[in-house]
């Protein structure tokens, strides 16, 4: 359950939108009525409802909706991976507003075709994917000049960010571990969460040749030479500084020798929400501290 939540928010996913009924809506059409009681599915897009001022229209979220505190008040219908229809569509909602990757499948496609509106969020993991997301959440509330402002207040954020690491000449290599279950490391490739905010940020991800996440091989670990381990907390197994350290493999890397390891929370880290420019910037000042980067 842990580990799976923990690839939810390190997965990557596509646009879909469609209305009730299982019907494909233009994008044009995407929008909910102005008075529609929605569940939220996904923190990123929980979150983005917050910062658009459209909370009092939410009646559920989503367990991995953790932020702001105030969506904790909201019922919950469990986790974002593993809905049940029927508690979803108990609380009553006039329109279901999902990141897309939520699932089961089999689950996603009866709420589909309910009679509730539903629109899923897209999800992709770099600067102009977190614009795209605001701007869908704010088209389905109706509320679209306020999300383009907040989409142009995030951007430049977004902007002043990675200029922080425009110039760098020599770049930290990040090794992601999502979890050391069974002692066997769970890296991620590229296409996920972590790859993009490690780019983000200026690093380099330490593994690549596949995309997704896998167990990495001894071998695979040492010729990656990371300088770097990032883990994220709140979000998955959890992952001990000590069993990390103590892994043969990651012994032997840059990181392992100088026990390089950064945490953070895993919603912040992987949300690419409104808050991911604060993300970004936190994440390259772990990993290149009062260096220049200019």
């Amino acid at each position: 359950m842990k580990l799976l939540r923990g690839l939810a928010l390190a997965a990557g996913f596509g646009l879909s939108v469609l209305a009730g009924g299982g019907a494909p809506a233009a994008a044009d059409e995407a929008v909910f009525a102005a008075s529609s009681r929605i569940a939220s599915i996904g923190g990123a897009v929980t979150e983005i409802v917050f910062a658009l001022g459209e909370e009092g229209r939410l009646v559920a979220r989503d367990s991995t909706s953790l932020y702001p505190e105030a969506a904790l008040k909201l019922p919950d219908l469990g986790y974002m991976r593993q809905l049940s229809p029927e508690g979803v569509l108990s609380v009553n909602p006039t329109g279901i507003l999902a990141l897309q990757g939520s699932g089961p499948p089999q689950a996603i496609e009866v709420l589909k075709t309910a009679s509730v509106p539903y629109i899923e969020v897209p999800e992709s993991y770099d600067h102009e994917g977190i614009l795209t997301r605001i701007r869908v959440v704010g088209k389905a509330l109706g509320v679209d000049a306020r999300a383009e402002a907040l989409a142009a207040e995030v951007d430049a954020k977004l902007k002043a960010a990675e200029d922080r690491t425009a110039a760098l000449k020599e770049r930290k290599r990040v090794l992601f571990v999502l979890s050391l279950a069974g002692g066997k490391v769970l890296a991620s490739g590229s296409g996920t969460a972590a790859d993009g905010m490690i780019r983000l940020a200026g690093g380099v991800n330490a593994v690549e040749g596949y995309e997704g996440y896998k167990q990495l091989s001894d071998e695979a670990i040492v010729t990656a030479r990371p300088d770097v381990v990032l883990v994220m907390d709140h979000a998955g197994p959890g992952v001990s500084e000590a069993d990390l350290f103590a892994n043969p493999a990651i012994a032997q890397t840059p990181a392992g020798t100088a026990h390089r390891l950064v945490r953070m929370d895993g919603g912040y880290l992987l949300g690419f929400g409104p808050r991911a420019a604060d993300a970004v910037n936190d994440l390259a000042a772990a990993l290149y501290g009062g260096q220049s980067t200019h």
